[in-house]
């Protein structure tokens, strides 16, 4: 597919050549079988080596599809009954209450909760949680009661309290750091441990962990810090830790795009992998189907801490649901993803989506903050839409 590299590396190419630039990118797409396009453009630091296809990430929230699937493993075993208090398997869970604003002096007002946490809603990001970056309420317990951030990886960083009554509404969130609980208790192992055992394994993975080795260490992408003029500026002192308190299977997994598309493979496949299976048909056909009950819907996420996210939203004006756990498009996007597509993003401008119809998804990876980057979105849009011109244009030969 001549026209898929071509196209595909001018755009590459040219946000790492323009003004304003990304730092570096790598992008890559995946049919069935294999990876048909990689393209590597830019330096992992400015002024420094160059990016490569097996540069490390933080792939921060892309890390979400990875934790979803070991508890859906949990589930096709009969161990984990997604309806039952979350607390059976997580006990810390079942200690926090809603908060309901902010006294005259500012203190939490604090209540139990109508109902328990279940891990259905976890997957689904309807449980109460919240992200300090796009939340208000999480923003001021951070800046006035020093509530530690996710990217500490501690277990304070998600011991908040909930922002609403479990299973009332969607809020995007540190839902999925608690699915990892739910599922070390499972398991009896930390989580890490279950992913290298039951999915990467399988998949033929071993460039992906929650702790980097010293040889994934020389080959990281250093994240950088987007001005409001423009300008980039390395972040040479920002990393996610490594050997964490908590493996957060909201985001703390580091990687390689390479490694990536195996695990879009596996749900292009139907929960196969080269080295065995990761999830049975069935539980990939219902996982990615949209599961919210409405008025719950996704919503544009509002950047509360400038720093950190730009308000993002894919798809204006699209209707969207969630499901195991994955955006799903309910529309065909302008991109020409179809309707019932899943995908989602990382903080530090990582994309990726996943076309089960067309047997067909990919990644785009930068390291820049703010999240939704107008640079690297705008880029990966084009990608994006790139991919399904190309496959138009050959199918239309």
């Amino acid at each position: 597919m001549t026209n898929l590299k071509s196209s595909c590396d001018a755009i590459l190419s040219g946000v790492c050549a323009g003004d304003p630039r990304v730092p570096g990118v790598v992008a890559q797409v995946t049919d069935r079988k294999e990876t048909i396009y990689s393209g590597a453009f830019g330096e992992r630091r400015l002024g420094d080596r160059p990016m490569t296809d097996d540069t490390v990430m933080a792939i921060f929230s892309t890390t979400k599809a990875i934790a979803g699937t070991t508890a859906l493993q949990c589930v096709e075993e009969g161990l984990l009954d997604l309806d039952a208090p979350a607390k059976e398997y997580a006990p810390a869970i079942g200690e926090l209450k809603v908060i309901d604003g902010f006294d005259a002096s500012g203190a939490p007002k604090l209540r139990a909760p109508a109902t328990d946490v279940t891990t259905r809603q976890l997957m689904l990001h309807t449980a109460g949680f919240g992200y300090d970056f796009f939340n208000e309420t999480y923003s001021k317990l951070a800046a006035d009661h020093g509530q530690p951030s996710v990217v500490t990886a501690s277990h304070a960083s998600i011991n908040t309290p909930l922002l609403f009554d479990p299973g009332t509404r969607w809020e995007y969130g540190t839902n999925i750091d608690w699915v990892g609980q739910v599922v070390e208790g499972v398991r009896g192992k930390r989580l890490g441990e279950v992913m290298a055992e039951r999915v990467f394994a399988p998949l033929g993975i071993t460039d992906m962990a929650f702790t980097r080795t010293d040889d994934m260490k020389d080959r990281t992408a250093t994240i950088h810090a987007r001005g409001a003029d423009g300008s980039l500026t390395p972040m040479d002192d920002f990393a996610l830790p490594d050997d964490p308190e908590v493996h957060m299977g909201g985001h703390g997994l580091y990687g390689t795009v390479t490694e990536y598309m195996k695990f879009i493979r596996m749900w292009l496949n139907d929960g196969d992998g080269p080295n065995g299976r990761v999830l049975k048909p069935e539980t990939v056909d219902w996982a990615c189907k949209g599961a919210l009950v409405p008025p719950q819907k996704v919503t544009m996420l509002p950047g509360v801490i400038p720093s950190l996210s730009n308000d993002a939203e894919f798809f204006p004006g699209l209707a969207k649901d969630w499901s195991y756990t994955f955006m799903v498009n309910s529309e065909e996007a302008p991109t020409g993803r179809p309707a019932g597509a899943i995908g989602w993003a990382g903080l530090a401008n990582c994309f990726y989506w996943i076309d089960r119809q067309a047997g067909l998804g990919g990644y785009w990876a930068t390291q820049i903050l703010p999240f939704a980057d107008a640079v690297s979105f705008t880029g990966y849009m084009a990608f994006e839409s790139a991919v399904y011109q190309s496959m138009s244009t050959a199918n239309a030969a």
